[in-house]
């Protein structure tokens, strides 16, 4: 079924994905209609998502039923085929793969940093825990929002060791994300984008965790501040893109990803590869845990089936390529440890 503007989706402020597909939306001319809270949902009798996450967007299915979708990734797809201009997805399928891998490191590795420093720190946690109730009631009395504040608080601390944010792990968390705050901050002194002069959809990945980490919770955002200010103004400019215009010849060529995006595909490859890898494993082998070593440090966390298929997905990604794409991609990864993610499983 074709898709009609403007597009309905339920997300909040707090959410990185939802942030993720709002700008990603206003850079496309994309309109929508932003709903916050569940009031709304259960008035419009809007249907619920298998699985309840932010954003949902509630789009027709093959038999014109309204469905509620989830998952940035795929709908930045589907919207990529259903509405011509300003695309986000490089024409080259070599950079279309690369940035496939980009934007899943920051949806699923950099969400790790997002995630800890907001539930792990004192300052952090009560930033979070006053704030996030109140974008869903803002009209709720002092003593609701004392527990609901309690209530989020703790509920979220409780499910940090899900994405693998623990006293074992922090280290390498932590410097993980200095070490892309440094990379993004040299990227964004020589070009304005990821991929060059034109954003892809790298780069809404990317600013999703950013509006959380640089520009919410207090840890992280004075450690950007000081450390890479040009990523903390970065987030900013990625905001809100529908202004920009769309340079039809704006992407690196495939001569200069090796250059350009070395240091970013090495880092990808230091910490989320082995994750991935090690996660792989742990499922294969049924095993309810996943341990292993990244950046030379211990890391255990439940083995999460979600992220074995993110695994699967790269691969299918690259199998899309021909022989000769594939063997620059080869040629790209190759050093960065990147490259063990294409090996057969």
């Amino acid at each position: 079924m074709p898709l009609t503007q403007p597009l309905r989706l339920k997300g909040a402020p707090g959410s990185p994905y939802t942030r993720k597909m709002l700008a990603y939306m206003r850079y496309r001319h994309i309109s929508y209609e932003l709903l916050i809270g569940d009031h709304s949902i259960r008035k419009m009798g809007l249907p619920t998502p298998k699985v309840d996450l932010l954003p949902t967007f509630y789009l027709p299915n093959e038999q014109g039923e309204v469905e509620a979708v989830v998952d940035s990734t795929p709908l930045i797809r589907r919207f990529e085929q259903a509405f011509t201009g300003r695309e986000t997805l490089p024409t080259d399928p070599v950079l279309g793969f690369i940035n496939y891998l980009v934007e899943d490191y920051a949806d699923e590795w950099l969400t790790k940093s997002m995630f800890h420093y907001r539930w792990y720190y004192d300052a952090d946690i009560r930033k979070a825990g006053d704030i996030l109730p109140l974008w869903r009631g803002l009209q709720m009395d002092d003593e609701q929002h004392r527990n609901a504040a309690e209530f989020v608080a703790k509920r979220q601390i409780s499910r940090l060791y899900v994405v693998g944010s623990n006293d074992l792990t922090a280290p390498v968390i932590e410097a993980s994300y200095l070490r892309f705050l440094d990379i993004m901050n040299r990227l964004v002194m020589r070009q304005p984008y990821v991929f060059g002069d034109r954003p892809a959809s790298a780069d809404f990945g990317i600013y999703a965790q950013l509006t959380q980490l640089a520009k919410f919770d207090p840890t992280p955002m004075t450690i950007c501040l000081e450390q890479a200010p040009r990523v903390f103004a970065w987030t900013d400019v990625v905001d809100d893109l529908s202004g920009q215009a769309c340079e039809q010849d704006g992407w690196i060529s495939r001569g200069a990803v090796k250059e350009m995006l070395g240091d970013l595909l090495a880092e990808i490859g230091r910490v989320y590869v082995p994750a991935l890898l090690a996660n792989a494993r742990a499922l294969q082998a049924g095993e309810p845990q996943m341990e292993t070593t990244i950046d030379g440090k211990p890391w255990q966390q439940p083995a999460f089936p979600y992220q074995g298929r993110c695994l699967q997905w790269i691969k299918e990604e690259y199998q899309k390529l021909n022989d000769d794409e594939q063997h620059q991609v080869n040629d790209i990864l190759a050093g960065t440890g990147c490259e063990l993610l294409l090996l057969p499983s």
